[in-house]
């Protein structure tokens, strides 16, 4: 099955930037449904952002509107997550996912068996 990498979190100062990463490995053909999320401490998982059927981006969270920019290449696999003016609630792991049982956009968290989590990258913002 699928397996998903992030990278790219970190520390920044409030007001940077930081892209985030998500790469695919094996099977990538079922990676229509795919998005970020995040989990910030205390707090449930929330879907950030994530694509349309025929690839228009979708921002799931209206917190990161204007902010946040969701990108894929997919000759590479890999999808990425431009994050600007960065403020201290962003603070969260940040996870890509795929569900190729759900239809996009995918912006809710799935816990269906078809669901792919990575394993998520620390973003700080401080």
């Amino acid at each position: 099955h699928v397996q998903l990498v992030e990278s790219g979190g970190g520390s920044v100062q409030a007001g940077g930037a930081l892209r985030l990463s998500c790469a695919a490995f094996g099977p990538t053909d079922s990676l229509a449904s795919m998005g970020w999320f995040r989990q910030a401490p205390g707090k449930e998982r929330e879907g950030v952002a994530t694509f349309y059927s025929d690839g228009t981006s979708y921002v799931c969270a209206d917190s990161v509107k204007g902010r946040f920019t969701i990108s894929r290449d997919n000759a590479k696999n890999t999808m990425y997550l431009q994050m600007s003016s960065l403020k201290p609630e962003d603070t969260a792991v940040y996870y890509c996912a795929t569900d190729p049982s759900a239809p996009p956009p995918l912006c809710g968290v799935s816990s269906h068996p078809l669901a792919v989590w990575g394993q998520g990258t620390q973003v700080t913002v401080s």
